[in-house]
């Protein structure tokens, strides 16, 4: 467990070395805000008036809270994939992967310790993202379920992405190729809802194999374990085939 963690701050103090994870913290933060506000903005001028009348008007943890967190799940994306895109290629590119993978360190150790750098800038992505909405609390009434239930889809949706990124690149030989390929992988994915919500040519199957049918049950309000036994599976499943390629370069090497 130690030299996991060792692995894991090392990765995570080398994102901040480089301008890159200052550049996407600065630049999504900045976005997500600017939707933050607009979407605050219709609510207290034209949807909260208009609501004034109704017996169960929908609150502001509904229509602002969290659309805010559906914004932040489109954007990251295509953001994961720059985030996930140094960790195996860049190390084959510059041909110290050999280096690691010759270390007393096992396969498992290796890709435990880089993923847990990566949930590390999740969680403080989410961290940072949630205290927007959390400023609303001076002034009104959060749903605190929901707000909570919203946090949690977001971060396992994005620990998803990195497992899946975290695997092309180990695949890749350039950091480009596995950014491209797993924005690809994503996008595919996010297809996959949009297809199996279509009219005429729906299918279940679709639906539960993307992401996005999972994540809008968080920002829903409702804990589902079917939805969190989701991405645990993917993510183990994603780890384990990383885990299975590193071996594999170990014996060919």
């Amino acid at each position: 467990m130690n030299a996991i963690w060792a692995i894991a701050s090392t990765e995570f103090r080398r994102m901040f070395v480089s301008p890159l994870a200052w550049s996407i913290l600065a630049v999504v933060l900045f976005i997500l805000a600017w939707v933050f506000l607009l979407g605050l903005n219709e609510y207290l001028t034209m949807i909260q008036p208009q609501a004034a009348g109704m017996e169960d008007p929908p609150g502001i943890s509904d229509l602002v809270v969290s659309a805010l967190y559906l914004w932040a799940g489109f954007i990251m994306l295509a953001v994961m994939p720059l985030v996930t895109m140094r960790q195996f290629a860049e190390e084959r590119m510059n041909q110290t992967l050999p280096l690691l993978t010759s270390s007393p360190l096992s396969s498992s150790q290796i890709v435990l310790g880089k993923y847990l750098g990566i949930l590390l800038f999740i969680l403080l992505m989410v961290a940072l993202l949630s205290l927007m909405p959390l400023s609303l609390a001076i002034g009104t009434g959060l749903d605190w379920g929901r707000l909570a239930a919203a946090a949690l889809g977001l971060a396992l949706l994005l620990a998803s992405f990195a497992a899946a990124g975290l695997f092309l690149s180990a695949l890749a030989r350039q950091p480009v190729i596995a950014a491209v390929t797993t924005f690809g992988f994503l996008l595919f994915l996010l297809v996959l809802y949009i297809s199996g919500n279509s009219q005429g040519a729906g299918s279940e199957i679709f639906v539960y194999l993307s992401h996005f049918g999972h994540f809008l049950s968080f920002l829903d309000g409702l804990f589902d374990s079917s939805d969190l036994v989701y991405y645990l599976l993917f993510i183990g499943g994603f780890l384990i085939l990383t885990i299975r390629k590193l071996d594999n370069d170990r014996l060919q090497g």
